[in-house]
């Protein structure tokens, strides 16, 4: 039965295959490399290299210094604060700026009339130094302190608070409200300096004018 079967099928085969000795390419026409323009790119590969390993004496020494140092994070750097400028104790200043006289100490600030020209963050040198003081000494200008010199940094310019004027006459019908603005300067005072040649006078000194 199975004979029959397998020749059965190998005749139906036959009427509906042909075989041929003689294969079609599987292209009609020959593969033409010309058809590519000349300028095609050339790619070349480079060998890959090869990967680089640690070497076991290398992690070693690494495992032996982080058992040493007990930790693989950098130590933070030491920051050391900065020292404040000396001055002489009790160290202030008179000067005079417009027509107006402050007593300035260093490291402070003071609010004085507006100084047309000044900007913000500007170093200014102020020459008119009346007196210059300390705890122990005095140095007294006639009429200022030859070569002494108050050193600031303008901070701010800015106005004052809002005053109001108000004008009356009586049985005139006359009233005026008008808002009042003044323009200032806020300084800090950075240091005095230039005043040690300048002849000084002391408590000793005083009390020897004061007895004669």
């Amino acid at each position: 039965m199975a004979t029959a079967t397998v020749s059965t099928l190998c005749a139906t085969f036959g009427t509906h295959c042909t075989i041929s000795h003689n294969p079609k390419p599987l292209f009609s026409q020959p593969f033409n490399l010309n058809r590519f323009p000349s300028h095609s790119y050339n790619l070349t590969f480079s060998p890959r290299s090869p990967l680089a390993f640690l070497p076991k004496s290398s992690e070693s020494a690494v495992a032996q210094t982080e058992a040493e140092t007990g930790s693989t994070e950098p130590e933070p750097a030491q920051i050391v604060p900065a020292k404040p400028p000396s001055w002489e104790p009790g160290l202030f200043a008179v000067v005079m700026i417009g027509s107006r006289q402050y007593i300035v100490h260093p490291g402070r600030k003071l609010v004085v009339q507006r100084l047309s020209g000044a900007n913000v963050n500007d170093k200014i040198a102020l020459h008119k130094v009346l007196l210059v003081g300390t705890d122990t000494s005095c140095y007294i200008g006639k009429p200022i302190v030859t070569d002494a010199v108050v050193y600031a940094t303008v901070e701010e310019q800015g106005l004052d608070d809002k005053v109001i004027v108000f004008k009356y006459k009586k049985k005139k019908h006359y009233r005026r409200t008008i808002g009042h603005r003044q323009p200032h300067t806020r300084l800090r005072i950075n240091s005095i300096m230039g005043y040690e040649n300048y002849p000084k006078v002391t408590m000793d000194d005083i009390k020897e004018d004061s007895e004669s």
